[in-house]
């Protein structure tokens, strides 16, 4: 596990001035997505963003992205849900992608995550059974979602791809895809979780994952060890490297366009 202060400095770079949220994703303004807020029961947490595509056909459906904030928004919950809109550049991205034809569609739903103690597996439990059995059902009724398991991604970014891993350790069977951007994982850790990820696979079957990091990534060797040891052991990956630092500005230009674009490409039932 990584300690406290090796997490907090990766988010330190993450960090955004708080006069300059209102501005972090100038570019983007709803147009192929409709974005709200919903709430809902859990003991985790009560708040998600939704976003719909609008650009769908009729009687379309799109698969399910479930995507998990970093350390630096985990105090707030408003502040937490809407931190791939307001800070990563979710929506610009989408946008992008669009208007280069580059986008079939996803849906997209943008939970709190909390900062779990590492040390406590229930809270993991936890979370991880909010997330399965509370907020994809509640954005599958809400929005025209693939409601197959193998439809249905998780992604998460900084400390939220840390707990992702934790999360899909404990619910393979209940996603199809798995996405790592700049996962807050030490080498060491980048190990260990690539050979837990590979025993579950051979019991659930594979899954396509990604792992994504950047050239001043300060989880980068974590991140290559990863996706290193999961080739070793015979499990196919997607490993990017994309030149950068690890900040929601690099999110907003290429990081978080990059993963949409691979998880929007995964073949569909």
């Amino acid at each position: 596990m990584l300690s406290r202060r090796h997490l907090l400095a990766g988010a330190a770079a993450c960090a955004v001035p708080a006069s300059a949220r209102a501005d972090v994703d100038p570019s983007w303004r709803p147009r192929e997505l409709d974005v709200r807020e919903i709430r809902v029961d859990g003991a985790q947490s009560r708040r998600f963003v939704l976003g719909v595509p609008t650009h769908l056909r009729g009687g379309e459906r799109a698969p399910l992205l479930v995507l998990l904030h970093g350390l630096g928004e985990t105090g707030d919950e408003r502040t937490g849900a809407w931190a791939w809109f307001e800070r990563y550049g979710l929506g610009s991205s989408y946008d992008r992608l669009r208007a280069r034809g580059a986008m079939r569609g996803l849906v997209l739903a943008c939970p709190f995550m909390p900062d779990l103690p590492v040390g406590d597996p229930r809270a993991f439990d936890a979370y991880a059974r909010w997330l399965v059995e509370t907020v994809a059902p509640r954005a599958r009724q809400e929005a025209p979602a693939l409601d197959a398991p193998s439809a249905t991604y998780l992604c998460g970014c900084s400390l939220g791809g840390h707990f992702s891993l934790e999360v899909v350790l404990r619910r393979t069977e209940a996603f199809g895809a798995w996405g790592g951007v700049q996962t807050a994982i030490s080498e060491s850790a980048g190990e260990r979780y690539a050979q837990r990820l590979a025993a579950a696979l051979g019991q659930h079957g594979p899954r396509a994952l990604l792992v994504e990091t950047s050239t001043g990534d300060p989880f980068r060797a974590g991140n290559t060890a990863f996706a290193a040891t999961l080739t070793r052991a015979g499990v196919a990956n997607t490993f990017v490297e994309l030149p950068g630092p690890h900040d929601q500005r690099w999110l907003r230009a290429s990081g978080t366009e990059r993963m949409l674009e691979w998880f929007d490409g995964l073949p569909r039932p």
